[in-house]
This record gives structure tokens, sequence and C-alpha cells, in this order.
């Protein structure tokens, strides 16, 4: 479902590359601020989509390797392209992005930097996406 969906503009980073090396990237999330507040990824800086914060992707030092994700790649190659196009040359595009995070069994964080086990499903349809029981999809 993922292939169809992303243009494979942005290079991949598996959700296992990520969990091992977070520490090397600005981690930046192309969700929406009501998914964000439900979880994100630890360390990760909200960015948006609809109407994304490009002055804060801007204000980051070029030299810096950036990954973006969404809820499962769509969004976030899109706003990477964006960050493309702004002069960064290490934009990566995190595959599965956020349901194959939790699929996987990695922590997530809520709005006070709590662990959590929350994840906003998007909707109904692509919410179907997250396979592992033990987090709870909210919408």
């Amino acid at each position: 479902m993922i292939d169809r969906t992303i243009g494979f503009t942005i290079p991949l980073l598996s959700v296992e590359e990520l969990h091992e090396n977070m520490d090397d990237y600005v981690i930046l999330d192309a969700r929406e601020m009501k998914e964000y507040k439900v979880s994100h990824l630890p360390k990760a800086i909200y960015v948006g989509y609809d109407d994304p914060e490009l002055g804060l992707i801007q204000s980051i030092d070029k030299d810096k390797k950036l990954l973006f994700y969404c809820s499962i790649g769509y969004r976030s190659e899109k706003i990477g392209e964006r960050a493309k196009e702004m002069g960064f040359t290490e934009v990566y595009n995190l595959y599965g992005s956020i349901f194959e995070w939790a699929n996987k069994g990695y922590e997530l964080e809520d709005s006070s930097k709590a662990e959590t086990n929350q994840i906003h499903g998007y909707n109904w349809l692509w919410g179907r996406w997250i396979t592992n029981e033990a987090y709870e999809k909210v919408y």
C-alpha cells in the first residue's frame, strides 16, 4: 500500500534505522496538529502539512539530516520535497512513517512528552494499517 502511495522522490529511511540512530536526524512531523498532539515520535518537531511551518524548516542548519514522517509517508514526502527546494541536501522520508513505527512497537510520546499507547489513525480507512494491538487508535 505504501509503495502505491508515495512517489519515491525523497530517499527512504527504515523505522529500524531511525530507531537505532535517532540522534543523527532532525525529526519533523508532517501531520496536522491534532494528530501530533495525540502522539508523535520522541524528539519530533511539528511542522504540519496543510499550512506547514516553512520558516521553522528554513531556520535549521542546511548541513543537518532532516527526517520527515506522517501517517504512512505521503505528506512527509511532499514536505521533504519542499525542504529539498529550500537547499537541504540530506532529506529523508520515514518508510511507513508513524504507523510502521507503532507496528514495530517503538515508543511514542504525547504533547506533554509522556509515553503513550495512543496513535491518531488519520481516519478509519488509513487507520486499518495500524496493526499493533498494543496501540489504541484515535480519530
